[in-house]
């Protein structure tokens, strides 16, 4: 038996991105970057936000609903995160880590649309 939403792999893999970013967001010169800075963590924690929410929805709709919010602010985040390295406050190698991680939680993300998808 699953715990929820805690349950699921990709709300998993989502929450560690986002610690993730938070570790970049304090550690990397992004840190003095308040408005970037800020826009990365906003878009970064809510992705499992947004698939937590989803999964507690009563029907697959709302649910589906909710995921492709995350996915969105997947896409935003990935965006982020790629302007954050051209510009130099983030290591372009870090950047290249947190895409591979992003493109990982997109297919899941894709693949629980689906597999809910009314």
């Amino acid at each position: 038996m699953t715990n929820g939403f805690k349950g699921l792999k990709v709300w998993q893999e989502a929450k560690q991105l986002a610690i993730d970013v938070y570790h970049l967001c304090r550690t990397t010169e992004l840190a003095k970057d308040f408005g970037l800075k800020d826009q990365i963590s906003r878009a970064a924690v809510s992705v499992p936000s947004n698939i937590a929410e989803g999964d507690e929805r009563d029907t697959n709709k709302d649910s589906v609903r909710f995921l492709f919010i995350a996915k969105g602010s997947l896409a935003e985040l990935q965006t982020q995160l790629e302007i954050a390295a051209a510009v130099g406050l983030i290591p372009k190698q870090k950047q290249a880590e947190l895409e591979q991680n992003c493109q990982k939680i997109g297919r899941m993300l894709g693949a629980l649309i689906k597999a809910r998808r009314p």
